[in-house]
């Protein structure tokens, strides 16, 4: 079992800047991957960015790329989400995942943390 949880939400202007952590721990391995996803009330989680574990490749969302930078720390147990240039549409419910498979779907990550919301007002 692995546990998620996920800090560092908040209310920002547009165009400012927001670093989300994922505290990690339980039985992790380095063949995890760990993801961020969002969602908005009624709507399904969407995947923005994932890291492997082991070796630290990541991949973004189109939507976030060149915005929001994924990193690790295995020493910690940590996974971050720096978010920068944030728009209003950017406000949700941020959600830290982890995962046995290189993927976008949500349904491929097997352990989840109850979010931390952003909120980016215009």
């Amino acid at each position: 079992q692995v546990q998620v949880v996920e800090s560092g939400g908040g209310l920002v202007q547009a165009g400012g800047s927001l670093k989300l952590s994922c505290a990690v721990s339980g039985r992790t391995s380095i063949s995890n991957v760990m993801a961020w996803f969002r969602q908005t009330p009624g709507n399904e989680h969407r995947f923005l960015a994932r890291v492997h574990w082991g070796d630290g490749r990541t991949h973004y969302a189109d939507s976030v790329r060149g915005r929001f930078t994924i990193s690790k720390d295995n020493l910690k147990n940590q996974v971050y989400l720096q978010m920068n240039s944030l728009k209003p549409e950017d406000t949700a419910n941020y959600y830290c995942a982890v995962g046995t498979y290189w993927s976008s779907s949500p349904w491929h990550f097997n352990d989840w943390g109850r979010g931390t919301q952003v909120t980016v007002s215009s």
